[in-house]
């Protein structure tokens, strides 16, 4: 199938050439035809399937047909939501590809930096507003955004954006939209609260499911690393020395964890950043920029702050600290192996992390690949006392986070 097939105008497909699309992935395939039908969507699909592309491909066209016929200052149209800055951008980046031959007009905005430029974009006029939710209703309370010409609504992430606590924003959100509108909606994972929302939102939507839930893509080769948390430095350096990972982008459990990650390998003369909730809006940009250019080889990021990272053929994932949540474990090796492309996500386990291999092994259905022939093997020597009460410590936070995850699931069950 190649996507002239999907009803497509050609100031869209020139676009898309000009991207190197040539074909289509199944969710773009299927969704694309169905949002230009004018239907409601409910979307299921694992990252890195070329989500963003099968609605904001219909989203600029519909907006195209829409504001052809219309005179004068742009009227808002679409609003997509999505829960990180990260994304937000990302999004925002793939609207500038899609809509630079049509009519089509955007701006994105997001917390953590200043409100004016993005303000004087939108009082320009906009067809398309991509935002992050605390910024969307701030600008509203201001009196600088209304939502009463919408004609199309995005919810993308939606697990995410309720694992961040932004159901309540969501709802105010939308009870300040028109009744009468197209929605889609889409999530990684569709447990029962998603799928309460989601009922909220849509009106007897079409569904799109590409892969099982909390799947892995084929393309991504898995390799698992049984070290001790002593060795863990040195193990990274170790597999570090292949030439071919040019380009790495390294999972770590805390802030202060990827900021000591990013320092240890700077000074082994890697070149290596930090990306996380705690770093401003600027740094956060300049390191991903020097990323994709490849002035940095290594990207140390937390989860949250990696979700909307889509660096095109990335290839290496690295699991510094292995997840305590499956889950996340999708998420993060999401990041290579995207739309079909190859990719490698290697994990490095400390004895103290076997449980959460077992776990990920578990939801994934299959096993992961065991590297042994490397200088740094796990063993059962006994912890020094300074590593068992820096463990000690690890385990009473880890304990505090399962138990605040689990208060704020049965929450979010009850409303």
């Amino acid at each position: 199938m190649k996507f002239e097939d999907l009803g497509i105008i050609p100031p869209i497909l020139r676009a898309l050439k000009e991207k190197n699309y040539e074909e289509p992935t199944p969710i773009q395939a299927q969704a694309i035809p169905m949002v230009l039908k004018r239907n409601d969507l409910l979307g299921c699909a694992q990252t890195g399937t070329g989500k963003t592309a099968a609605f904001a491909v219909p989203i600029v066209q519909l907006v195209h047909r829409i504001e052809s016929k219309e005179k004068g200052k742009p009227a808002l149209r679409a609003l997509i939501i999505t829960p990180t800055r990260e994304l937000a951008i990302q999004i925002g980046e793939n609207l500038e590809a899609y809509s630079k031959h049509t009519i089509a007009k955007h701006a994105v905005i997001f917390g953590g930096v200043s409100q004016h430029p993005q303000v004087e974009k939108i009082k320009k006029g906009v067809h398309i507003l991509v935002a992050t939710p605390g910024r969307l209703l701030d600008l509203i309370d201001q009196g600088i955004l209304r939502l009463d010409t919408i004609k199309l609504f995005v919810l993308d992430e939606a697990d995410r954006m309720l694992d961040m606590g932004f159901i309540h924003d969501i709802r105010k959100i939308l009870k300040l939209l028109p009744q009468k509108r197209q929605s889609l909606f889409f999530s990684a994972t569709m447990p029962d609260n998603i799928e309460k929302l989601s009922k909220s939102i849509l009106s007897n939507p079409k569904k799109v499911e590409v892969s099982p839930v909390s799947s892995t893509a084929e393309t991504v080769q898995q390799l698992l690393y049984y070290t001790n948390r002593t060795s863990k430095k040195d193990l990274l350096l170790h597999i570090l020395e292949n030439p071919h990972m040019n380009q790495v982008l390294l999972f770590a459990r805390t802030k202060r964890g990827a900021d000591r990650i990013a320092r240890n390998l700077s000074k082994k003369k890697i070149k290596a950043a930090a990306i996380h909730g705690d770093k401003s809006q600027n740094q956060r940009q300049k390191a991903l920029k020097q990323f994709k250019e490849g002035s940095v080889r290594v990207l140390v990021a937390t989860d949250i702050a990696a979700r909307g990272i889509d660096i095109d053929k990335l290839q290496y994932v690295i699991n510094y600290d292995i997840p305590n949540i499956a889950e996340t474990y999708v998420h993060r090796i999401g990041r290579s192996g995207r739309a079909g492309e190859e990719g490698c996500a290697i994990s490095i386990c400390e004895p103290e992390e076997n449980v959460y291999i077992k776990d990920i092994e578990r939801l994934t259905r299959q096993r992961i690949k065991i590297i042994n022939d490397h200088p740094f093997p796990q063993t059962d020597s006994p912890m020094t006392p300074q590593e068992k009460r820096e463990w000690n410590m690890e385990k009473q936070r880890r304990k505090k986070e399962f138990f605040a995850n689990r208060k704020k699931r049965n929450t979010r069950s009850r409303v």
